[in-house]
């Protein structure tokens, strides 16, 4: 079948000259994009992309071109197309998150002063040997035994009051956060 029968078949939707062209051209455009990129990735898009573009768009088709002139066409153009999005998508990793704004920095330093603040509010509100307890442990970094000496109580009441007051400032925490993300 000569050039102009050929693709005006394939203007008229012949799906058998499609699979036959299909099967003449899939190994030299994969192959062409292969050398030019070496890429097998690059090289298999760029051909399933020609060969469905020379499908969607065959009613435009011009019976004066060569059709392997056409496919390479559409091949170099789509392969041009997948590296320039490729390089893109590069650059766009490259770059990470986007940095944080001043203002944003700023609402985080208030927001983590006022945690801070409500946690130190809290730490004071309890019993006064749980409060004396923590802040041995947490501020002064002292071990359980040695907060027990120091206090004169047994290992595991220090363990005790440390859990009770772990456990209410976790559940304070968790609250705190929500009302914060919830703004």
């Amino acid at each position: 079948m000569s050039t102009l029968n050929t693709i005006s078949a394939l203007r008229e939707g012949d799906p058998s000259v499609f699979s036959d062209i299909f099967h003449e051209f899939h190994k030299k455009v994969y192959f062409y994009v292969l050398s030019k990129t070496h890429s097998p990735y690059i090289a298999e898009e760029t051909t399933q992309i020609t060969f469905i573009k020379l499908w969607n768009y065959r009613a435009q088709l011009d019976d004066s071109e060569l059709l392997d002139k056409l496919i390479f066409h559409i091949a170099k153009a789509t392969f041009i197309d997948l590296l320039r999005k490729e390089a893109v998508k590069e650059r766009f990793l490259q770059q990470g998150p986007p940095a944080k704004t001043d203002s944003e920095h700023t609402l985080e330093a208030i927001a983590s002063k006022e945690l801070m603040s409500r946690v130190k509010q809290v730490v004071e509100e309890m019993p006064p040997m749980r409060r004396k307890v923590f802040e041995l442990s947490r501020y002064e970094f002292k071990t359980y035994k040695e907060i027990a000496e120091q206090l004169s109580l047994s290992v595991k009441t220090v363990e005790n009051h440390m859990s009770l007051a772990l456990n209410y400032l976790r559940e304070l925490l968790l609250f705190l956060l929500l009302l914060f993300y919830l703004r």
